[in-house]
């Protein structure tokens, strides 16, 4: 499970990475000027991009959490072992570096311009890493309910990887520009790492666990207080 969440994590972070290649290098010639409509493209590409990672053969045998933050999510829901997080975690975050370091070694040195850091999610100028950490864990926490939604609801998981992918996408199309978007600690450690760059780099690791945290306690509590509603009505 945890090596197969590796190699999945790299695939995700090599296209995330060529897409910040194409799209957002100015001397790309698809290179799009506009920052709000090159991350809402970016967000589109990702969204398709989870999707068939979710449904592939490889990703329906490990769960394709591809970032640990689900990890810690579906254990604190109780959906997942504890034993498995930490190597998952281990393979998602090395999936992450090995991901970007094929990117550029596949790109070349275009990675490493200022306007591209190796495809590293950055905050809007002049936002605080305090900032960044609130709205990295808010987003996380979006995306922990939703997890939560489809945990109390097993027969409504066939749209599942639909509604993770869009919701995934939202995040990096609507808050990409403002606090980088990037809710997975493996998808900005690559990047930081080849770029030497970690500039939030803490807000980035750490915010999406709270997130996870405040989404699991909210399902947690949905669970027991619908747990007790239904007690009551059998007497």
């Amino acid at each position: 499970g945890a090596a197969v969440e590796c190699a999945l994590t790299a695939v995700m972070m090599f296209f995330v990475v060529t897409m910040v290649r194409w799209l957002l290098d100015p001397a790309s010639p698809v290179f799009i000027a506009d920052l709000h409509l090159a991350l809402g493209a970016v967000g589109a590409l990702v969204a398709v991009l989870l999707v068939g990672l979710i449904l592939s053969p490889p990703g329906r045998r490990s769960g394709a959490h591809l970032n640990p933050a689900v990890s810690v999510t579906l254990w604190l829901m109780r959906a997942f072992p504890g034993r498995a997080v930490l190597p998952y975690a281990v393979g998602q975050l090395l999936g992450g570096l090995a991901g970007t370091a094929l990117a550029r070694l596949v790109w070349g040195p275009v990675l490493q311009s200022a306007a591209l850091s190796d495809g590293l999610a950055r905050p809007a100028p002049g936002r605080s890493s305090a900032a960044v950490f609130a709205l990295e864990a808010a987003s996380f926490a979006a995306i922990a309910l939703l997890i939560g939604f489809f945990v109390t609801h097993p027969a409504l998981a066939r749209p599942m990887p639909y509604a993770v992918g869009l919701v995934v996408g939202l995040i990096i199309a609507l808050l990409g520009p403002v606090s980088g978007g990037a809710a997975n600690p493996a998808r900005q450690l690559g990047p930081a790492a080849l770029s030497g760059t970690t500039t939030a780099l803490w807000a980035y690791l750490t915010a999406p666990l709270l997130g996870a945290a405040l989404g699991a306690l909210a399902h947690l509590g949905y669970v027991s207080g619908r747990d007790k509603s239904w007690a009551g009505k059998r007497r």
